[in-house]
């Protein structure tokens, strides 16, 4: 079992980080690079590590990779590749990619003399979802997962696609909060913990925050009164750092909103 004494901050450290080619995966590894750590990015491109994360073949892929690149052990990974796209590989990459590329990795961790998980949610979890596709989800039936996305995204309804997204991302935090407490995980000395990002400043919404209109309508669904509308990609991306640095010894199971207050807003009597 991994020591549960920290080493020392300064000590280099190794990591896997996917969706390294854009946003917040791109984010973080450069701020554990310029902190002098190995990371092994990994996407569908552009990256130390190119998988298609909706397939078997990709996910397999990657544990395979990441062992031969590291030599067997890794003190983080962290799962940050995800899509809202409101298609069915969106599902496959948010939550059953996420899930392959934790416990694929896991075994790699309990190597380290401090291991660290996180992954990446966000504050859609809080909006609607699909509840027969959330079901498929915590059943952990991808087949009948993407069966059910599918049709979603076949409705062409107002606002039907964003269940996908929405759903695969309560998802991923329900998975967290129940398996961050385990034998598996905090019985090995794991910490795992989840970021919920607010609006991120990425070229998709440039349009919108170019303008006090895009700027209200980006307000009106996630209310950010710490520093504007939208966050950029280093500030989930530095908290990410800490959660999987030795210096975090004790804090796990925990989904902490970046969201500039949104969260608080929208849900003021949850503690």
């Amino acid at each position: 079992m991994p020591s549960t004494t920290a080493p020392s901050t300064t000590t280099p450290r190794t990591y896997v980080v996917t969706g390294s080619a854009s946003g917040i995966g791109k984010a973080l590894t450069e701020r554990l690079r310029r902190d002098g750590n190995t990371v092994f990015g990994v996407d569908i491109r552009d990256a130390d590590i190119t998988v298609d994360l909706t397939t078997e073949q990709g996910r397999a892929d990657l544990v395979a990779q990441a062992m031969q690149k590291s030599g067997g052990v890794l003190d983080g990974v962290v799962a940050v590749a995800g899509l809202a796209a409101p298609i069915p590989a969106t599902v496959g990459v948010n939550y059953f990619g996420a899930l392959a590329t934790l416990e694929g990795l896991r075994p790699l961790l309990l190597k380290s003399d401090a291991p660290r998980a996180a992954l990446v949610a966000s504050l859609a979890a809080i909006e609607p979802v699909d509840d027969e596709l959330l079901a498929a989800l915590v059943a952990n039936d991808e087949p009948t997962a993407i069966a059910r996305a599918t049709a979603i995204a076949g409705q062409k309804l107002n606002g039907a696609s964003n269940t996908i997204y929405n759903s695969s991302k309560r998802a991923i935090a329900l998975w967290l909060r129940a398996n961050a407490p385990t034998e598996t995980w905090a019985g090995a000395s794991i910490p795992l913990n989840a970021i919920a990002p607010g609006v991120i400043a990425t070229p998709m919404i440039g349009d919108a925050l170019s303008s006090a209109e895009g700027r209200a309508a980006l307000d009106a669904g996630a209310p950010s009164p710490l520093n504007g509308p939208a966050a950029p990609p280093e500030a989930p991306a530095n908290l990410l750092a800490w959660l999987v640095s030795a210096e975090n010894t004790n804090t796990t199971g925990q989904i902490i909103f970046v969201d500039g207050g949104a969260d608080s807003i929208r849900r003021p009597g949850l503690i």
